[in-house]
C-alpha cells in the first residue's frame, strides 16, 4: 500500500455506513463491518482511503488488495453460514463512499430472489446475536 500523504484528507467512515453496521475487523485496506439487518448475513468493506467514491479512485495494487479482501469475506460467510448464493456489489447510489456489499441469501430468505436493497425495512440484530455473528467471524479471521 502507498504511504499516505499527510496533507491529504484523513479517512472517515461515512455516517449511514457507521449507524448501519457493527465493526468487526480492520484488514490491511478496509474496514470490515457487519450489516445491522438480521434477515441476511451481510458484510461491508469500506477502504481507509479518504475520497474514494469509485473503485477506479484506487491505484491498481490498491484495486487488487480490495479484491483479495472482497474473497476473504466471501469466503467468510461461505464458511460461517453455507449460502445458496453469494451477491457482491458496489453501488454507491445512497452512500458515495465506495464500499463493497457482501451478502449471503438463501432460497428461502425474505426477499429472495430479488436484490436485498430497500426489499424490506431492515431488522436489527438482537445485541447477543449480533455479538455472536461477529465473534464467529472474528474467530473464522483468525483460523
Amino acid at each position: 500500500m502507498a504511504a499516505a500523504d499527510p496533507a491529504a484528507p484523513a479517512f472517515a467512515l461515512d455516517e449511514r455506513i457507521a449507524a448501519d453496521s457493527h465493526p468487526v475487523e480492520s484488514l490491511t485496506l478496509c474496514e470490515l463491518r457487519l450489516m445491522d439487518d438480521a434477515q441476511y448475513p451481510w458484510l461491508v468493506l469500506v477502504p481507509r482511503i479518504a475520497g474514494a467514491r469509485e473503485l477506479i479512485d484506487l491505484d491498481p495494487a490498491l484495486r487488487v488488495q480490495l479484491g483479495a479482501e472482497t474473497d476473504q469475506a466471501a469466503r467468510l460467510l461461505r464458511r460461517l453460514v453455507a449460502p445458496d448464493k453469494l451477491n457482491v456489489a458496489s453501488l454507491g447510489n445512497v452512500v458515495e463512499q465506495l464500499h463493497v456489499h457482501v451478502v449471503a441469501r438463501f432460497v428461502a430468505d425474505a426477499a429472495w430472489p430479488a436484490p436485498v436493497w430497500g426489499r424490506l425495512p431492515m431488522q436489527p440484530y438482537a445485541r447477543d446475536a449480533r455479538d455472536s455473528m461477529v465473534s464467529r467471524l472474528r474467530a473464522l479471521l483468525d483460523a
